[in-house]
């Protein structure tokens, strides 16, 4: 078992920082490559590359309470860290750090891009034409597709054997 548990400490720690690197590598590169107003289209009328800073949560919503969808990060960050320690399944586990990742880098620019106590925006750069989003957006995706399969195919949080 201890062994298990330091394996599961060291998957979760390295899919963790792995995530946050992606994400809060390509904001950075968002932010100096797109601060002047370029649109860098990627795939036409699907895909492009532009700059905002969003203030709410998915699709805009929650604009007007910034320091309720910061909140709500935070929780979701301290829900999936509880839920990782006790889960011994490996999706279970890639779904949880997946969801801690997306929320925690959220959470970093509403703190770092702050007009006051947690009323900060968020780094959005991935332009589908109808929505606007970012990694951390996807990391929250995945995490959500992992949950609702591990549900529907009735996963275990844990092993039998545990």
């Amino acid at each position: 078992m201890w062994k298990q548990s330091r394996t599961h400490l060291i998957v979760s720690t390295c899919l963790i920082f792995g995530l946050l690197f992606l994400d809060q590598s390509t904001k950075y590169l968002a932010l100096t490559y797109l601060s002047n107003g370029n649109v860098i289209p990627l795939i036409p009328h699907f895909l492009s590359l532009r700059l905002l800073f969003n203030p709410g949560a998915t699709l805009g919503f929650g604009s007007s309470e910034t320091p309720l969808v910061a909140l709500i990060e935070f929780l979701a960050c301290v829900i999936s860290l509880i839920l990782d320690t006790r889960t011994k399944t490996i999706l279970w586990t890639i779904a949880f750090n997946f969801a801690f990742a997306g929320s925690l880098g959220n959470l970093i620019d509403r703190i770092i891009y702050a007009h006051s106590f947690l009323n900060g925006s968020v780094v959005d750069f991935l332009d589908y034409g109808w929505s606007i989003g970012n990694i951390a957006d996807i990391e929250l995706t995945v995490a959500a597709v992992l949950i609702i399969y591990c549900i529907v195919f009735s996963i275990p949080l844990k092993n039998k054997d545990h």
